[in-house]
């Protein structure tokens, strides 16, 4: 099967579409890779201001891994190795992303798809999404940090809830658990993300990739340095903050550059 990782670009927001509607958008290793090396690229370019990621289709956002091909990519721990740290370079491209990410999710976002969404800034689903990770019905475990991704997400009830009891939760009990922001009918779900994405693309880029690396940066116990305290003071030297300034006191919209 050749790479399922496609894209489209509509202005400064760009969306990743997992492309396997076939297999309810399962990922084949080769498609891990893929979305590794998209997710690292679309970081690098300082025009893109939101990244959104959704499957292809109407019938799901990502079943996980492609399981027709594990007794021979995954079969024994030298496998499992090798595999794992193509789909853990996934994962880290997807939360290292310096722009805003944001996940829009209908049908089974399960395994691999459940981290996927987990790696995400912000979680978006239609009434018909299904999340879980049934991983112990293959007599596998989560990795660590596969792990750590969805336990940030989901808190630790319910990620043992999903390993322990392979269970599937429908939205309503993920929105009510925390595990997605919002929940809306399918049919509204493509506007409800259009708009989202636009929001987040009309702040500055500079204040938004900011954000995001400081966020990570407080999941570590390390002390923060004075240099690190005092970043947030210098994003006032940036030309983004002055047109903020200016725009607001003139009653008119900000035009950021990202500098």
């Amino acid at each position: 099967m050749s790479h399922s990782i496609t894209q489209k670009k509509d202005g400064s927001v760009v969306t990743v579409l997992l492309d396997n509607p076939d297999k309810l958008n399962a990922l084949n290793l080769a498609s891990w890779d893929e979305l590794a090396r998209v997710m690292t690229a679309l970081s690098e370019d300082d025009e893109i201001r939101c990244v959104v990621i959704r499957g292809v289709g109407e019938r799901a956002f990502c079943a996980g891994a492609d399981i027709s091909e594990l007794p021979v990519k995954r079969g024994d721990a030298a496998g499992a190795r090798q595999y794992g740290a193509v789909t853990d370079a996934a994962m880290e491209a997807i939360t290292e992303c310096r722009h805003p990410t944001l996940a829009a999710i209908r049908g089974p976002c399960t395994g691999g798809g459940l981290e996927i969404a987990c790696a995400c800034d912000i979680r978006i689903a239609g009434a018909s999404a299904r999340f879980g990770v049934p991983i112990n019905r293959l007599g596998h475990v989560l990795g660590h940090m596969e792990m750590k991704l969805v336990l940030a997400a989901a808190g630790p009830e319910l990620l043992l809830e999903m390993l322990l009891e392979a269970r599937i939760i429908d939205a309503e009990e993920a929105l009510c658990r925390g595990l997605v922001g919002r929940v809306v009918p399918d049919g509204e779900l493509d506007a409800t993300v259009a708009a989202a994405a636009e929001r987040i693309a009309e702040g500055a880029p500079l204040s938004n990739r900011t954000t995001k690396k400081f966020l990570r940066r407080l999941s570590s116990p390390a002390p923060l340095s004075e240099a690190e305290l005092d970043e947030v003071n210098t994003v006032c030297d940036s030309d983004d903050y002055a047109e903020g300034l200016r725009a607001f006191l003139a009653k008119e919209k900000p035009d950021f550059k990202g500098k």
